[in-house]
């Protein structure tokens, strides 16, 4: 019976032709960056200065794409993510290092049936990232630098094994890593580009079957438009690659080829308080989900 039940969840997801689900920072899906930059957050500050992140991202997703094509079905998936995260900004042997943790909670919400899965949804703490990055150029007279940083994901958080994709943890660890390069172009003008690549353990509970995963890759680009008053405009590029899923030993052809633009908003409301406000859309989807749209807002705390 169990080998009979494992065979239909498999054929399935195998039919149905998309990537999972499942969330990370950024509330994003399986589709895209695992660690979303935004504009400046390669910019260091200097040792002994603290940061306090609250994160709201909200998006929907109503439609499906196989190899490029539509899916001809009903979908729907939407998910509203909150993110804490605290950094510190510290010297080590004349290197600045800012050791983080980020913690994401939320719902994730299936709301049409998908594969084995009817409209379900879930909630509550996801697994959190802690790492760090190190400054390995810092030239704030060139007004330019190079970090690179390397991130964990740890699976703690909430999971349940019969809502495989609809979860807000994971079950599998996660390593991320990403370079990065800051560069003003003029007084007003800043260009953040950054590479990121993701290693991925296998989850061993994903509706009765093990699910595995290839590396993925990703390019982020921001291009920052710096306004009096401690304000800039900003618009984001982000393509994601890579990572193929296989489910119960049986491949599921999902390879990521997905990009979107991101614009952004941010001002210091008080000295030590900023405000950021994001929209955007995904632009092309290879495979799986595709965001309708996107509004994240932020508020940083500097202490």
């Amino acid at each position: 019976m169990r080998s009979t039940m494992k065979t239909t969840t498999v054929t399935a997801f195998a039919q149905a032709s998309a990537l999972a689900l499942a969330t990370g920072l950024g509330a994003t899906s399986a589709q895209a960056a695992e660690i979303a930059t935004d504009p400046g957050d390669y910019t260091p500050l200097p040792a002994g200065v603290n940061l306090g992140l609250l994160y709201g991202q909200y998006a929907t997703r109503d439609t499906v794409y196989s190899d490029g094509d539509k899916v001809p079905v009903d979908a729907g998936l939407d998910t509203t993510i909150g993110l804490a995260r605290f950094v510190h900004y510290m010297d080590i042997g004349g290197i600045i290092v800012d050791p983080q943790i980020i913690v994401p909670f939320g719902k994730v919400e299936l709301k049409e049936p998908f594969g084995p899965l009817q409209p379900t949804s879930e909630s509550g703490v996801g697994d959190p990232i802690v790492g760090a990055t190190a400054w390995v150029l810092n030239q704030p007279e060139a007004q330019q630098w190079v970090g690179l940083s390397a991130f964990v994901s740890v699976p703690v958080g909430q999971y349940d094994e019969d809502k495989g994709p609809v979860n807000i943890g994971e079950n599998r660890w996660k390593g991320i890593f990403q370079a990065a390069y800051v560069k003003h172009l003029s007084n007003r003008v800043v260009l953040d580009l950054i590479a990121e690549y993701s290693v991925y353990g296998d989850n061993d509970d994903f509706l009765g079957v093990t699910r595995e995963q290839d590396d993925a890759q990703s390019l982020q680009a921001h291009v920052r438009y710096l306004l009096p008053e401690q304000s800039h405009l900003a618009l984001s590029y982000y393509h994601s690659f890579g990572g193929e899923t296989t489910v119960g030993g049986q491949e599921q052809d999902d390879r990521v080829n997905t990009n979107r633009w991101l614009a952004t908003y941010a001002t210091f409301v008080a000295p030590t308080v900023q405000l950021q406000v994001q929209a955007g859309q995904d632009i092309h989807v290879e495979n799986g989900f595709e965001e309708e749209a996107r509004v994240n807002l932020r508020v940083l705390k500097v202490f």
